[in-house]
């Protein structure tokens, strides 16, 4: 079992989102290693945790996603404070709004105060996502080919991993090479940030478009935590208030270690 200390790093914040466990994209061994490595005081799953939409269609959950679970649920009860904000793909946690299961709040969106008097708005995002909000049948549509893509992204790195190469995300590439969804992610980016201003706050943390991003748009602060299907990334916020991203896939994921299952069953018999 891991400890804080030399093997655990600490932040005072850290947000994830689009895990999407219940889908054979979830790079959950990645984020399991996340998970074990980090800590923080407040951790956000800023939506599309759970895939719901995938699992109507097709039951997928491998004991891995739920380790996932367990292990978010044990960061709750260790005295992490875990907020939830539920995205379009697991928006039927949507009616426990205002509620609180096994120590994990469940918000609409919040805002969060920095280290250094920041104020952030967050939100998954899928609300200023116009498909999503407007023709959710092309937004399944949409998920289906994107699900096709994902797939394509499993052996290519599948082929990587035999030859002894590190994960790299082919989807992503794919995606920031199409035009399209470049002018998509523009037009999602601008229309967080002007709610932020319009909020009041110093800026915004979100999800939703897979895309980990930080950067200031005319004076507001634009940050995506991205994706655990594709980027493996998180935000994560320094104790100066710093904030930053972090890919997780340019990691070498070791190998479990001794006590690793212990730590596991642990996990079970507790939850």
């Amino acid at each position: 079992m891991m400890h804080i200390g030399d093997d655990v790093q600490r932040y005072r914040t850290i947000w994830i989102s689009d895990i999407h466990l219940g889908t054979k994209a979830c790079k959950a061994d990645f984020l399991l290693d996340f998970l074990r490595r980090t800590d923080s005081d407040t951790l956000y799953l800023v939506g599309d945790i759970i895939d719901g939409w995938r699992l109507k269609r097709h039951w997928y959950w491998p004991q891995a996603h739920n380790d996932v679970i367990q292990k978010l649920l044990r960061k709750a009860r260790k005295g992490t404070r875990v907020v939830y904000l539920p995205g379009n793909h697991d928006e039927g946690a949507r009616q426990f709004i205002g509620l609180t299961f096994g120590g994990v709040e469940v918000r609409e969106d919040c805002i969060h105060t920095t280290a250094d008097g920041r104020r952030l708005l967050v939100i998954h995002g899928d609300q200023f996502d116009v498909v999503v909000r407007y023709a959710k049948w092309l937004a399944h549509i949409g998920d289906k080919a994107y699900v096709m893509l994902l797939a394509c992204n499993t052996l290519f790195n599948e082929l990587r991993r035999r030859l002894g190469f590190q994960y790299w995300s082919l989807s992503a590439y794919l995606k920031h090479k199409a035009k399209t969804a470049v002018e998509f992610i523009g037009r999602y980016e601008k229309a967080l940030s002007e709610e932020a201003r319009r909020r009041g706050v110093d800026g915004v943390v979100c999800g939703h478009v897979h895309t980990a991003q930080m950067m200031d748009m005319s004076g507001v602060l634009y940050s995506n935590d991205g994706d655990w299907v594709e980027s493996c990334t998180a935000l994560v916020e320094h104790e100066s208030g710093e904030l930053e991203i972090l890919r997780w896939s340019a990691t070498v994921l070791k190998p479990a270690v001794a006590g690793d299952e212990g730590e596991r069953d642990q996990d079970r018999a507790a939850a």
